[in-house]
C-alpha cells in the first residue's frame, strides 16, 4: 500500500495559517477565493519581481479550507501566504483576524528557526573535544570513498539530516529492552487486530514508504525539522498504520536513531476510561519489567518522540467546564491528573517542550487543535490513490476487464468513491461485489447509493450467520447495537467498554459474532474496550436506530423523532458536516427494497412512521421563520437522492419554489438532477455549474462518466419542458461545454417551456451567450435579460440583432459590465427604436464616455422608444454627456428614472441636466447622482428644479462635496410647498 502524504511545500513558516482559514464561515471562504485573483492581489500586495501567481479557478473554487491551505502554501511560499492573507482579511473587513494574524506573524519572526538536533549534537562533541566537523559530504556517496577522503575509515563531517545511522553498540540494557517490548507491542497489536482478507499486506513497508516515514518529521526537506507534526486525514486512511510503522522502523533500529532515544505512544482511546495519573506512569505503563529511568527523560528530553494516536477520541470539555483548562500549566511529571489535562499540557508544550510530538487527527477535528499545539506542521494522509485501488481490486477479482467495470461504476457514485481512500471501505465494497448476484446482475443499483451498497454487505454477512441466539432475541439485539451507535455519536465516544455493552444489553454471542465479522474490534490499549472497524459503520447503525420499530411500550413516544429533528437541523440548517453521513444512511434506509432485505436477513422490523414523521418535519420547517434562508438545499437533495423514493421525495418537495444550487461535483450534478424533475411547484431555479464538471474536454474523460453526467444535465434541462411552472432560470457564473449548452438550448426552444426571466451573469464560455440567444430568438415568453458581467465586445450586436425579432417581448435588459464602448450605442439605439416593449435598460460598469450618451440620446427623443428606467452608472461621462441627456430630456414623455452615479459630471453637468428637468413637461421621477464630484455650486439649479418640478420625487446626491450652505439651500427648497420631492440622498 503506497501512502499518499500531502504537505505544505517549503519551510514550514506558511503552517500556521490553518486555523484561520478554518474560521471562516463558506461565504466568507467564498469571498477569500475571489480576492486570490491576480488583478485583486495587486491592490493589497506586492508580487516579487512583478510576477502574480495563477492559481487556477477550478481549483480554488472546489478548494475546503484545508486544501485552500495547501494551495496558499504552494503558489506563496517562504511565508509570503501570511501577508496575503492578512491583505484578504482587511479587505473583507475581518478585523479581528487582522489583529491576530498579524500577532502571530510577530511572533513568527522573534521565534528562531528551530535547530537541527544532529547539527547541535556535532557541536556539542566538537566542544568536547571529540570530532572535528568539516564541510558536509554528498549523502549518496559511497562509504568506500569517504573512508579514503578521511584517510582513516572514519566518516567525518555533518550528516544529511534525514540519512539515519546505526545507534551506538554500547545501547544500554534497559533501552534494549524497552525497544524489544514496543516491537511487541507494535506486532502484537497487529495481529489482536482481525484485518479483514488481503489487508495483512499493508503492514509490509516498501522502499518509497521508508524514505515517507524518514520524511515524516521533515516534511518540508529543510532539514529545520518539526517539532510537532499533525498527520491528518479521513477516517481510516492510514494515519495509525502509518505512525505504529514510525515506532515499528524506531525499535527495530532503522528509523531516526540520532534523533530519538526513545518513542512512546499513547493511544487516546483509553483517555476515556482511564483513572487519573501521573505523566510519569502515564509512559511507564509500556517500560518492561523494572521502573522507567525518568531521570534520563528528564536529561534529554529533546531526544524523545511522542506519537499520540487519534487525538479526535480524547474528551476534552469547554474551557473552564470542568477545570480541563484551569489553573497553572502542568509541568510535574509526578503530579496526580486526570488523562486529559495530561495529554493537553503535552499537546501544549507545557510537559517536555523540548520534545517532538507525532499527533493523529481526523481532517473534521482539526480547528479542535486550534490553540492547543505550538508551531505545528500539517501533514495531510489521502490514503489510497487510484493506482492502490486498481492493485486492490485485483487481489479480489483478478480480471482487469472486471476491476475497471467495476471501479467505472463505483466512480459515478461519488461519495462512494472518495469513501474508498480507507482500505476498509475498499474492503466492504468488495465483500459485497465478490456475490455473484451482485457481480453480474445488480452492479449498478447496488453502487448507485452508498446505503445500497452497505445493506448488500451487511446482508451478505448475515444471510447465514450461525449464532447461538434466539430467533426473538434479534430486533431486541439490533436495537441495542444501534443505541449503542448513535449514543456514542452524540457523545462523540468511539470507543466503547464493557459497561456500555451491559447498558444496552448486548448479548456476549451477539458481540463475538461482530468481531468474527470485522463489524467490531477490540482495543488494544484499552482491556475490554472495543471500537466500530470503520466509523461509516458505527454511521449506518446509528441511522438504522431511527428506522427500526420500536418496541410496543415505546409507540406513543415522541423521543425518536425529537432526535432526528435535532439530527436534521444540525445537518441541513446548521450545516454541520459531523452528521451528515448518519442522515444519509437515514434517508436511504427509507427505500423499501432496502428495507425489505435488512428485515429479512437481520430479522428486525423497520418502521413505516419515518416518512410520516420526515414530512412532518418539512411542514414545520416551511412554517419556520427565516429557515429557507440558512437551509443547505444541496444536503437537502443528497439525501433525498439516497432514498431513491420518488413519491416521498415528491412530497418532501411540495412546498419548494425556488432552489439555489451551486453545483461542484458529479455527485451534487447527480441529486440535482434527481431531486429537480421532482419539484413540481418550482418556479424559480438558481444554478451555478463549476467548470470541472461541463467544461472540461469531455474527450479525456471515460465514456461511462461522460454518459453519467450528460444525463443528469439532460436530466436537469428537462425540468424546463417538464416543469411549466418555472419561470425564472439563472445561470450566474457556470461554465459549460459544447454539449450542456446543446441540451440547454433545445430545453429553452421547446414551445412547453415557459421561463419569461433569464440571467446569464458572468458564464463561460462567453460565446454561449450567442446560442443561448438564438435558441430564443422568436421567444414570445422571454420578459428580463441579464446578461451582465461578460465581455461581450463585438457579441453585443448579435445578440441585440437575435432579440430584434418581431415577436421578442423583452421588456427588461441589462448589460451592465459587459465591455460596452460607445459605438455599441448605435446598436442599442437602433434596439430600442425597434423592440418597443423595452421598459428598462442598465448599461452600468461600461466605457460608454460622452460619445456614447449622444447616440442613445437620440433614440430616447424617437417617439417609438418606450424606455422608463435608463442605468448609467460608472459609464465615464462629462458634462458633455449630460447635455445630451437634457436634449432628450426635453422631448421624451416616457423616462422616469435615470441614474448617473460614479460619473464625473461636475457642477456644469447638473446644470445642463436641471436646464430639462425644471421644464413642465419633463416626466421624470427619480435622478442618482452619488460620487458625481460635485460641489455646492450645483445646489441653485438643483433648488430651482425642486420648487418647480411636479414630477421629481427621488433624488440622491450621496458621496458629493457639498458644505453646509449647499445643505441649507436643498433643505429650504424642501419646506416649499411647491416641491414634490420624498426622499433625498
Amino acid at each position: 500500500m503506497s501512502f499518499s502524504v500531502a504537505t505544505s511545500a517549503d519551510g514550514g513558516s506558511n503552517d500556521g495559517l490553518l486555523p484561520y482559514l478554518m474560521a471562516l464561515d463558506q461565504y466568507q471562504l467564498e469571498e477569500f477565493k475571489l480576492c486570490l485573483e491576480p488583478r485583486m492581489l495587486m491592490d493589497f500586495w506586492s508580487a516579487p519581481q512583478g510576477h502574480f501567481p495563477h492559481i487556477p479557478w477550478a481549483n480554488l473554487r472546489a478548494a475546503d479550507p484545508l486544501n485552500l491551505f495547501f494551495l496558499l502554501d504552494e503558489h506563496f511560499p517562504k511565508g509570503q501566504a501570511w501577508n496575503v492573507a492578512l491583505g484578504i482579511f482587511h479587505t473583507m473587513n475581518l478585523t479581528s483576524l487582522c489583529e491576530k494574524v498579524r500577532a502571530e506573524m510577530k511572533g513568527n519572526v522573534q521565534t528562531q528557526e528551530p535547530q537541527d538536533p544532529t547539527q547541535e549534537d556535532a557541536e556539542m562533541l566538537e566542544a568536547a573535544g571529540n570530532v572535528q566537523t568539516q564541510e558536509c559530504q554528498d549523502p549518496n556517496q559511497e562509504p568506500e570513498e569517504l573512508e579514503e577522503e578521511t584517510g582513516n575509515g572514519q566518516t567525518q563531517g555533518c550528516q544529511d539530516p534525514n540519512q539515519e545511522e546505526p545507534e551506538e553498540p554500547e545501547e544500554a540494557d534497559h533501552r534494549r529492552k524497552y525497544r524489544e517490548k514496543m516491537k511487541a507491542k507494535v506486532l502484537e497489536k497487529w495481529d489482536d487486530i482481525p484485518w479483514p482478507e488481503d489487508h495483512v499486506y499493508i503492514r509490509s513497508t516498501s522502499e518509497d514508504e521508508h524514505e515517507e516515514l524518514q520524511r515524516l518529521l521533515d516534511p518540508h526537506g529543510t532539514g529545520a525539522q518539526a517539532q510537532t507534526i499533525v498527520l491528518a486525514g479521513r477516517a481510516g486512511v492510514g494515519k495509525t498504520t502509518l505512525a505504529m510503522k514510525a515506532l515499528l522502523h524506531w525499535a527495530d533500529g532503522v528509523l531516526f536513531q540520532q534523533r530519538f532515544s526513545y518513542v512512546f505512544y499513547v493511544s487516546c482511546h483509553m483517555t476515556r476510561y482511564m483513572k487519573e495519573t501521573t505523566f510519569a506512569e502515564l509512559i511507564s505503563r509500556d517500560w518492561p519489567n523494572s521502573d522507567a529511568p525518568i531521570e534520563e527523560f528528564t536529561s534529554q528530553p529533546e531526544k524523545l518522540l511522542f506519537i499520540v494516536d487519534g487525538y479526535e477520541n480524547m474528551i476534552v470539555a469547554e474551557p473552564g467546564s470542568d477545570g480541563l483548562d484551569d489553573g497553572p500549566p502542568c509541568t510535574d511529571w509526578y503530579q496526580e491528573l486526570p488523562v486529559t489535562r495530561i495529554l493537553l499540557s503535552l499537546l501544549k508544550k507545557e510537559l517536555v517542550p523540548q520534545a517532538t510530538l507525532l499527533i493523529t487527527i481526523k481532517t473534521f477535528y482539526l480547528m479542535d487543535l486550534k490553540g492547543l499545539t505550538v508551531n505545528p506542521c500539517f501533514v495531510q494522509m489521502t490514503g489510497f490513490t487510484e493506482e492502490d485501488l486498481w492493485v486492490y481490486f485485483m487481489r479480489h477479482f483478478d480480471d482487469s476487464s472486471e476491476v475497471k467495470k467495476i471501479l467505472q461504476q463505483i466512480r459515478k457514485n461519488e461519495t462512494l468513491f472518495d469513501s474508498c481512500s480507507a482500505p476498509m471501505v475498499c474492503w466492504i465494497v468488495c465483500s459485497c461485489l465478490k456475490q455473484p448476484t451482485v457481480r453480474y446482475y445488480a452492479l449498478q443499483s447496488v453502487t448507485d447509493t452508498t446505503t445500497s451498497l452497505y445493506a448488500c454487505f451487511f446482508t451478505s454477512l448475515f444471510s447465514t450467520a450461525e449464532v447461538d441466539l434466539a430467533d426473538d432475541s434479534w430486533p431486541g439485539q439490533w436495537r441495542a447495537l444501534c443505541s449503542l451507535a448513535i449514543e456514542g455519536l452524540w457523545s462523540t465516544a468511539f470507543t466503547f467498554n464493557t459497561q456500555a455493552t451491559e447498558r444496552e444489553g448486548l448479548e456476549v454471542p451477539f458481540l463475538d459474532y461482530l468481531y468474527q465479522l470485522n463489524i467490531l474490534q477490540k482495543v488494544s490499549d484499552c482491556g475490554g474496550c472495543f471500537t466500530f472497524t470503520h466509523p461509516s459503520l458505527q454511521e449506518f447503525f446509528a441511522a438504522m436506530s431511527f428506522v427500526l420499530e420500536e418496541p410496543e411500550e415505546f409507540l406513543q413516544s415522541s423521543t425518536r423523532y425529537e432526535e432526528m429533528k435535532l439530527l436534521l437541523q444540525d445537518a441541513l440548517l446548521n450545516k454541520e458536516p459531523y452528521w451528515t453521513p448518519v442522515v444519509l444512511f437515514s434517508f436511504g434506509l427509507l427505500n423499501r427494497n432496502i428495507a425489505r432485505e435488512l428485515e429479512e436477513t437481520l430479522h428486525c422490523k423497520m418502521s413505516p412512521r419515518r416518512m410520516e414523521e420526515l414530512l412532518k418535519w418539512r411542514e414545520e420547517l416551511d412554517k419556520a421563520e427565516n429557515a429557507s434562508v440558512h437551509f443547505h438545499v444541496l444536503r437537502f437533495f443528497h439525501c433525498l437522492h439516497e432514498s431513491q423514493e420518488e413519491d416521498f421525495v415528491e412530497k418532501m418537495l411540495d412546498h419548494t419554489f425556488e432552489v439555489d444550487l451551486n453545483i461542484l461535483r458529479d455527485k451534487e450534478l447527480k441529486a440535482s438532477s434527481f431531486c429537480l424533475k421532482l419539484c413540481k411547484r418550482l418556479n424559480k431555479l438558481r444554478l451555478s455549474v463549476g467548470s470541472h464538471i461541463l467544461e472540461r474536454d469531455l474527450d479525456t474523460l471515460e465514456t461511462s462518466m461522460v454518459s453519467s453526467r450528460m444525463h443528469a444535465w439532460n436530466g436537469i434541462c428537462s425540468t424546463l419542458v417538464r416543469n411549466e411552472n418555472v419561470r425564472e432560470l439563472d445561470l450566474s457564473n457556470s461554465k459549460l461545454h459544447a454539449l450542456s449548452v446543446k441540451a440547454l438550448c433545445l430545453a429553452l426552444k421547446n414551445p412547453r417551456c415557459k421561463v419569461q426571466k433569464l440571467t446569464c451573469k458572468s458564464v463561460a464560455p462567453e460565446w454561449i451567450l450567442k446560442e443561448l440567444i438564438l435558441a430564443l430568438q422568436g421567444n414570445s415568453k422571454l420578459t428580463h435579460l441579464n446578461l451582465s458581467s461578460n465581455k461581450l465586445g463585438v457579441t453585443a450586436p448579435l445578440i441585440l440583432k437575435a432579440l430584434k425579432h418581431s415577436a421578442c417581448k423583452l421588456k427588461y435588459l441589462c448589460l451592465e459590465k459587459c465591455n460596452l464602448s460607445g459605438a455599441s450605442c448605435q446598436d442599442l439605439a437602433v434596439f430600442l427604436i425597434s423592440i418597443r416593449q423595452v421598459t428598462r435598460l442598465c448599461l452600468g460598469f461600461n466605457r460608454l464616455q460622452d460619445y456614447g450618451i449622444k447616440l442613445l440620446g437620440a433614440a430616447l427623443t424617437h417617439p417609438k422608444c418606450a424606455l422608463e428606467r435608463l442605468e448609467l452608472w460608472f459609464c465615464q461621462l462629462g458634462a458633455h454627456g449630460c447635455r445630451h441627456l437634457s436634449d432628450a430630456l426635453l422631448q421624451n414623455r416616457t423616462l422616469m428614472h435615470l441614474n448617473l452615479s460614479k460619473n464625473c459630471l461636475g457642477d456644469e453637468g447638473v446644470r445642463f441636466l436641471c436646464a430639462a428637468l425644471g421644464r413642465p413637461d419633463c416626466n421624470l421621477q427619480s435622478l442618482k447622482l452619488a460620487k458625481c464630484n460635485l460641489t455646492t455650486a450645483c445646489c441653485p439649479p438643483l433648488v430651482s428644479v425642486l420648487r418647480s418640478s411636479k414630477t421629481l420625487v427621488n433624488l440622491n446626491l450621496l458621496g458629493n462635496e457639498l458644505d453646509p450652505d449647499g445643505v441649507k439651500m436643498l433643505c429650504k427648497a424642501l419646506r416649499k410647498s411647491t416641491c414634490r420631492l420624498q426622499k433625498l440622498g
